[in-house]
């Protein structure tokens, strides 16, 4: 069984996510750690558990979601996962910072594009299903713990709401169809932990959701 940490960061206001097990294996998920104080936020709580940082996972690259790469890699020795549709956006991480006005010190790390639908992560013996979901990036996945009944869908499904699809790479019909014809498919009772606000579910989504009737 896993744990779920989260952590609301940046002036975004990003969810990341640390999951871990039993054997107090952990992966980060989405670091948007921004500044030495939320770094110091996000080390504090893997220190105290006596946690051991195993998995650098991406469910897309916009700078919100990568703000925290850079410390995490540096600091426990990971090297970040992305899709590889998602490469263009991640190469262009200074550029998209300085569109919102955000000053940034360190770049990204060179990540490892190898996040691909039909290809599991494995937290020790707890395996996370990639389910690629595209339409708010190109490259977007979500990672899926049938356990638990777990979704860490990212930016694509949220409390009443969908992702935006203004931004480069985004399509508002693949989003839709990404999330009737995939995310859907998984049962009302899993919990959906996403990029922005609070948890919520499948089935009061495809209810109330008024993007998606």
């Amino acid at each position: 069984m896993i744990k779920i940490k989260s952590f609301v960061f940046s002036p975004f206001m990003e969810n990341t996510y640390v999951i871990h097990n039993e054997k107090k294996e952990c992966a980060i998920i989405d670091p948007g750690c921004y500044g030495n104080e939320e770094n110091g936020a996000l080390k504090a709580f893997i220190e105290n558990n006596q946690l051991k940082v195993v998995l650098l996972l991406n469910t897309h690259s916009h700078l919100d979601h990568i703000f925290g790469n850079a410390f995490v890699a540096k600091t426990w020795s990971v090297i970040p996962k992305v899709h590889p549709l998602d490469e263009p956006i991640y190469s262009n991480f200074e550029m998209s910072a300085q569109r919102f006005g955000i000053p940034t010190h360190t770049l990204p790390p060179e990540p490892s594009y190898t996040l691909e639908e039909g290809r599991s992560e494995f937290l020790g013996d707890q395996e996370l299903e990639v389910m690629f979901l595209p339409g708010h990036c190109p490259g977007h996945v979500a990672f899926i713990h049938h356990e638990s009944k777990t979704i860490l869908s990212g930016d694509v499904l949220f409390e009443r709401s969908i992702g935006r699809t203004d931004l480069p790479g985004g399509d508002h019909y693949t989003l839709i169809k990404s999330i009737k014809e995939k995310l859907f498919l998984l049962p009302n009772d899993y919990t959906v932990y996403s990029g922005h606000g609070r948890p919520t579910s499948i089935g009061a989504e495809k209810k109330h959701n008024p993007y998606l009737q």
